[in-house]
């Protein structure tokens, strides 16, 4: 497989799995460049980055200040120029051998936006009220944008570099994922969504996520849904009519031969 993907790596204070993370994605044949942005980390994750320089396929990053998970993929985005981007959470919670199964549509021209569903195959769950709390934004959303997602907040999103830099993100910290979903629903795009293995890490192994982030995930969701899409994307729409119509042509089956035709 050629390498087409740029990996953002946004890390907060992830020493302990970091080079654990960085070390699997580099050896995934699929990579074409790693981007790790040290989110102003306090122990020791700005070293462990700094270990890998020295590869020609990684850059780091950092904020001098905490600015958030969203803010460090902002910054990421930046600086990607493979054609497709995937986002990789340094907590091992997702994991990197899974990259086949999220570009596979994309490289077939049968979607533009990938998400990897947690909970169709092999799981561990963080809490049972984590879990009811993902279904009911992930209900949410498809309530509003009349879609059906599984997993909203999925950690493992990947798409075309060119569209993601199209959304106009804003969001700063975890307020991020319901702000990539409601903007990719906004424009008409479908999420495809393949199931992969998910890893939750519990509040004493570092699970920054909390019910706040649940709530401040429904008032995006609400806020977007209600946005003029004038107002959240300009001038932009000829291209992204131009997408949609080159989707639409390959989600179409081949026709079927004809009786002769398959007889000769």
């Amino acid at each position: 497989m050629d390498p087409v993907l740029g990996v953002i790596v946004p890390a907060y204070n992830e020493a302990a799995t970091l080079a654990g993370v960085l070390e699997r994605v580099l050896r995934q044949p699929s990579v074409a460049q790693v981007v790790v942005v040290d989110d102003a980390s306090t122990d020791g994750t700005s070293e462990i980055a700094q270990q890998f320089r020295s590869n020609p396929r990684v850059r780091v990053l950092h904020h001098p200040v905490n600015r958030g998970k969203g803010a460090a993929i902002q910054t990421g985005l930046e600086a990607v120029t493979a054609p497709l981007v995937v986002i990789q959470d340094a907590d091992m919670e997702y994991d990197p051998l899974e990259y086949p199964r999220l570009i596979a549509p994309i490289l077939e021209g049968r979607a533009d936006v990938v998400y990897g569903v947690r909970g169709f195959a092999s799981q561990t769950a963080y809490s049972y009220w984590f879990v009811i709390g993902n279904r009911l934004v992930t209900t949410a959303t498809n309530v509003l944008f009349n879609c059906y997602l599984n997993d909203m907040e999925t950690g493992f999103k990947c798409m075309r570099t060119d569209l993601m830099r199209r959304l106009r993100l804003s969001g700063n910290r975890f307020d991020i994922e319901p702000q990539i979903t409601a903007r990719v629903l906004r424009l008409g795009y479908r999420i495809h969504e393949v199931p992969i293995g998910y890893y939750a890490r519990s509040r004493e192994e570092g699970k920054k996520l909390t019910w706040r982030d649940g709530v401040k995930a429904l008032v995006t969701l609400a806020r977007l849904r209600l946005a003029s899409r004038r107002a959240l994307f300009g001038d932009e729409d000829a291209y992204h009519r131009e997408r949609l119509a080159a989707l639409r042509s390959h989600r179409r089956l081949p026709d079927l031969p004809t009786d002769s035709s398959a007889a000769a």
